[in-house]
């Protein structure tokens, strides 16, 4: 990630997290996220109810979106994330974060372990597969990793504990 060179973590979980902000407020699905030189693909789908006339039900159509992160559109989701976030008293321990917004965040700091040099993955039935590309002794290599709905289920739920947070009943009960 251009905007973290130089930076001694690169912090994918905090930059999917602020994605998956911005997929849960389009309602995308079925997401395919890549890494780009400058920033980040993103395409996913989006159903639509379609009311076709009085006399008839309606009818959903879906149609494929995608969207081109620049670094800066990126640091502005970093913002308005930070900003989002309730601390102190607000704080009620109600989930604020949507379904995307806490996947792609627990996504987010496996390949911060990782430490890869590009990140590309998709999502398929709530499962992920990613391909990372990793530096080794002989040169750059392709790594893949899988996780399914409910290995991240248990990362998600994992996360206060790992960051320090107590778990609230609210929070604990997704």
């Amino acid at each position: 990630m251009r905007i973290y060179a130089g930076s001694p973590r690169q912090d994918y979980e905090e930059v999917l997290r602020s994605i998956g902000a911005f997929i849960d407020q389009r309602g995308l699905h079925e997401i395919l996220l890549a890494e780009a030189p400058d920033g980040f693909i993103v395409q996913g789908v989006v159903s639509q109810a379609q009311e076709n006339n009085a006399w008839s039900d309606l009818t959903m159509t879906i149609t494929k979106e995608t969207y081109t992160f620049l670094d800066e559109d990126i640091a502005r989701f970093l913002e308005d994330s930070q900003a989002r976030r309730r601390t102190g008293p607000e704080n009620d321990g109600s989930p604020m974060a949507g379904s995307y917004e806490r996947v792609l965040r627990v996504i987010g700091r496996y390949i911060d372990d990782q430490k890869p040099k590009d990140v590309f993955f998709f999502e398929q039935d709530g499962s992920y597969v990613l391909r990372l590309l990793m530096n080794t002794r002989q040169g750059s290599k392709h790594q893949l990793a899988e996780f399914t709905a409910d290995d991240l289920g248990s990362m998600v739920n994992q996360g206060p504990g790992l960051r320090g947070e107590q778990i609230s009943p609210a929070s604990s009960a997704e």
